[in-house]
């Protein structure tokens, strides 16, 4: 099992250039399949077929794991499957026929613009960490990149004049975001006041932690939670908040779908498609709120008359 785990994770970081912690993932999920056929079914993965393979998902089901990571599993086992029979290592994989759990699709979690103007006035700008954990906070909802996107920035990447920024995607891929002048004035700031301050070498990061480094993606995780305390936000914040909510008011806004995709790099629209219904949950909301409003001047208006009718009788 350790030389075709070896093989395939080899395969996924030629072909697909994934992450670490993805790596890291699949090599889990495939080792827990493989214990399991030894354990319960004694064979080995090579021997597997569809029952086995039934009878394993349906005791993860037994056991509550969430829908998403099941359908995560019957994924991942499914590609190991399928390079283990384009290499010749087996003639079928035991996985067909079985249809992966459907994802409940939650509606993301968002962030008000009141909020998030609470959150980045949070960072004291006199400090040197003070003004970098501002410039995050600023450019992390002004272009709605990832976590890791951030973290991977170099000066090279960011063009302020023209208030750009290329960032590195999932799968590698490059794109071109924009940030707006509030996000561009900070970013201004930190580079003439904070990161000099922070710099200790020939570091090429945007951002730096004390020690002149590279800035940690569980740093970066630390600055958003540290700031929505200070800033007494109720909700649990975390860094993609920054960017649900980013995409969702782009679309209040009245941005096209199409270029919101391009902005947070989904490959597909109907990632980007969720938006819309946070969009549409939340014109419902206001809607509802409008109407039970009017119904509450309505009412009070009735009770004024009445006891008008009743003082001239």
């Amino acid at each position: 099992m350790e030389e075709l785990l070896d093989a395939y994770v080899r395969h996924l970081v030629a072909e697909k250039n994934l992450s670490p912690f993805t790596l890291r993932n699949y090599r889990s999920d495939l080792l827990h399949f493989a214990r399991y056929l030894e354990d319960e079914e004694g064979v080995p993965v090579l021997e597997a077929d569809r029952m086995m393979a039934r009878r394993y998902l349906g005791a993860l089901k037994e056991s509550g794991m969430a829908t998403a990571s099941l359908t995560r599993k019957v994924s991942t086992i499914r590609s190991f499957y399928r390079f283990l029979v384009r290499e010749g290592k087996t003639e079928s994989t035991p996985l067909t026929g079985i249809v992966a759990p459907k994802r409940e699709r939650k509606l993301p979690t968002i962030l008000s613009k009141d909020d998030l103007d609470t959150l980045i006035e949070s960072a004291d700008e006199t400090t040197p960490v003070g003004l970098r954990n501002r410039a995050i906070l600023e450019m992390m909802y002004a272009s709605g990149v990832r976590l890791s996107e951030i973290v991977g920035l170099n000066l090279r990447n960011i063009d302020l004049d023209e208030r750009t920024v290329v960032v590195r995607g999932k799968g590698n891929k490059e794109r071109m975001v924009l940030l707006g002048e509030p996000a561009e004035k900070t970013l201004r700031r930190y580079l003439s006041a904070a990161r000099p301050e922070l710099a200790t070498g020939a570091e090429e990061a945007l951002f730096l932690n004390r020690d002149g480094n590279r800035l940690s993606g569980r740093s970066v995780q630390n600055v958003v939670r540290k700031h929505a305390l200070k800033a007494g936000l109720e909700s649990h914040v975390w860094p993609h908040l920054l960017r649900h909510s980013f995409a969702t008011h782009l679309l209040d806004g009245g941005a096209e779908l199409r270029v919101v995709q391009e902005l947070l790099g989904h490959a597909s629209a109907q990632t980007t498609q969720i938006y819309t219904h946070v969009t549409a949950a939340r014109q419902r909301e206001t809607l509802n709120q409008a109407r039970e409003k009017l119904a509450e001047i309505s009412r009070k208006r009735l009770e004024e008359r009445a006891r008008e009718r009743a003082g001239n009788g």
